[in-house]
């Protein structure tokens, strides 16, 4: 028997899952070859079958096509494509309510982060909604290790040939600029696009200086057919230095992963509420009026809207399914200053539902504009937190969030700034008892020296952000007491470089004293949550779920969620060890290699479980990993 299998120390691969993705539509275009690098028999496309499958519909290095091409584009797809070895470690001081909470907030690069959670979250996220820079002139801090030199720009560009020598004026300095913008968001969308759900859905703001291009690379990244509009919401004030005109808007961009299947609709903000009933507002339903008397002559008023009417206008028929109604409890009748009766049904307040309108406001009262970034700082410096000049305001992204999502959704933030949608999505949930989860994604960015946000304490943005979702989320809690299951927590993780040593090198490359790490490969500085959590991202285990632990003969026992993973990472495990963690009836098994002397109680532990589990060679073998 097989020793048991390694589990994967690094980010899911690019092109595996692109080829995952054609096996599933064009399983008869792979044949077999052997793997160069591990000797196993690995799965591989036949182009010419391929070719055959696709008819007339390929084209090969066609001199002219429709297509949207920058300097730095294929670089940028092949770094889409590269597997990282680095991982997510928790930490716990920093995160609220840890043991319940589904919520993430992640620190670090988020082309890495989302690299990461690739295989954890494929195809689990409902909603999308991204701020990212809107390369204004400054310099963004999304600068990729991919990123080529100016030189390297130059010889692509064609200005410089392989020697260095210019043949032609520099006039691409523009065009260099948007090149770097286009090759960093296009690579984060295209990871960001295999996170989404069949009918999930990407907001993604922006202003007129790369409207255009991302226009084309979502084309590209999402299909032209899954564009779905574009949003337009009022900005800032002012534009006194504007040349021309003054810029008083900007966009969100929408698509989806399927527009056929997308259900993009919001509850309606309603404010005026009619009767408050075991502490829930509700309001009136005119459409029932409207659908039990049609539409009437307003010169006649309220007349034909009132109960004591309803035989005279509609008949014995139509008065009895209603009085039917009103005794089941599906329409109420409600007295007037008259003493008359109004037939109507109630309804909680904001749960009526209406299409998205393309313009943005505030408020329903569309005759009234607030400026958003006015909003936005209001609704960050209500908290006590300084530092934002231009947040986001809450009540826009809680209307996206609205429209995108259903109640228990899933939305990615993966360039959360001040963490407004954090902010939204709990503000929603508190509105109409929703249980939508978030992961929140931030470079910790440096705050000014010079800035309020630093003189309040907050060096980096991902400290103001958390703290922003600190406080928020107590408040939000203080304005809606009763709402159950409310979860204003999150768990906080940082991204880093992978628990393990490089243990790539053969063992003559290494000294004496270096040996050991053959036999314990884990760095010192990580602890068995490090080692969990790592596990966990490799095996495509979500970071939110609820974990516990035990203690069996001295050694520490962690299962998540009752079983989808149980893990022990001390050495020298016993057989109790091994049937405690049997009883979890587990689907996945995690040891560490220190956990056994030698090579042949590895082999034990199939054994071990086939009898307590009833698991065959192939399940064992499926559901054990070492690392």
């Amino acid at each position: 028997m097989e020793r048991p299998e390694r589990l994967s120390l690094q980010s899911a691969d690019g092109a595996q899952l692109n080829l995952d993705a054609l096996y599933q539509i064009a399983p008869s275009c792979f044949t077999e070859a052997t793997d160069s690098k591990t000797g196993k028999i690995k799965r591989v496309v036949n182009f010419d079958v391929l070719r055959q499958l696709l008819g007339d519909d390929t084209v090969e290095d066609a001199t002219e096509a429709y297509e949207f091409s920058w300097v730095g584009k294929q670089e940028a797809r092949a770094e889409v494509l590269r597997p990282i070895n680095k991982t997510l470690r928790p930490v716990k001081e920093d995160s609220v309510d840890w043991d319940n909470t589904q919520n993430l907030y992640i620190e670090g690069d988020n082309l890495e982060v989302l690299k990461l959670l690739q295989k954890s979250y494929l195809g689990k996220v409902k909603m999308i909604y991204i701020d990212p820079p809107y390369n204004t002139g400054n310099d963004f801090v999304y600068h990729d290790d991919s990123s080529r030199s100016q030189e390297e720009e130059d010889l692509a560009a064609g200005n410089i040939d392989e020697l260095g020598n210019r043949y032609r004026k520099n006039t691409d300095s523009n065009g260099r600029f948007h090149s770097e913008w286009c090759s960093m968001i296009y690579a984060r969308l295209m990871v960001a696009r295999s996170l989404l759900t069949e009918d999930g859905v990407i907001f993604i703001s922006i202003d007129d200086n790369e409207d255009g291009n991302l226009l084309k690379i979502c084309n590209e990244v999402f299909g032209s057919e899954n564009f779905i509009g574009q949003l337009i919401h009022q900005r800032a004030k002012g534009g006194g230095q504007a040349k021309h005109i003054v810029k008083g808007h900007d966009y969100i961009l929408v698509y989806s992963s399927n527009s056929d299947v997308l259900n993009l609709a919001r509850k309606k903000v309603i404010q005026k509420k009619v009767e408050t009933i075991n502490g829930v507002d509700y309001i009136i339903n005119d459409d029932v009026v409207r659908k039990v008397f049609g539409k009437y002559d307003k010169s006649m008023g309220d007349r034909r809207c009132f109960y004591e009417e309803l035989l005279q206008y509609k008949g014995e028929a139509k008065k009895k399914e209603i009085d039917e109604d009103i005794k089941n409890g599906k329409l109420f009748l409600r007295l007037n200053d008259s003493g008359m009766h109004t037939i109507c049904r109630y309804e909680k307040v904001g749960e009526a539902t209406s299409k998205m309108y393309s313009i943005i406001k505030l408020t329903e009262d569309q005759s009234v504009i607030k400026v958003l970034s006015e909003e936005g700082k209001k609704d960050i410096e209500g908290l006590g937190i300084k530092g934002f000049s231009y947040p986001k305001p809450v009540d826009i992204i809680r209307q996206i969030v609205d429209a995108g999502t259903n109640k228990d959704s899933l939305v990615l933030d993966f360039f959360s700034g001040s963490a407004t949608t954090a902010h939204a999505i709990m503000k929603l949930n508190g509105e109409d008892g929703g249980q939508r989860k978030y992961i929140m994604v931030q470079l910790p960015e440096e705050t000014p020296e010079d800035s309020d946000a630093r003189k309040e304490g907050f060096n980096n943005i991902c400290e103001l952000g958390k703290e922003r979702i600190r406080r928020a989320g107590k408040k939000i809690k203080e304005e809606h007491p009763n709402a159950k299951d409310l979860d204003t927590g999150f768990r906080v993780f940082r991204i880093d470089e992978s628990n393990f040593e490089d243990v790539e090198r053969t063992p003559k490359d290494y000294n004496q004293d270096e040996l050991d790490l053959f036999l314990n490969n884990v760095k010192s500085d990580r602890d068995d949550l490090d080692l969990l959590f790592g596990c966990m991202l490799d095996w495509g285990v979500k970071l939110s779920l609820p974990m516990s632990s035990e203690e069996v003969d001295g050694k520490m026992i962690y299962t998540v969620n009752e079983g989808d993973l149980v893990a022990c990472f001390a050495e020298k495990v016993t057989d109790s060890v091994v049937k405690a963690m049997a009883d979890k009836q587990p689907l996945r098994v995690i040891f560490r290699d220190s956990c056994f002397d030698q090579d042949a109680d590895k082999i034990n532990i199939y054994e071990t479980f086939k009898q307590l589990l009833d698991w065959s060679d192939k399940d064992v073998e499926k559901n054990i990993r070492v690392i």
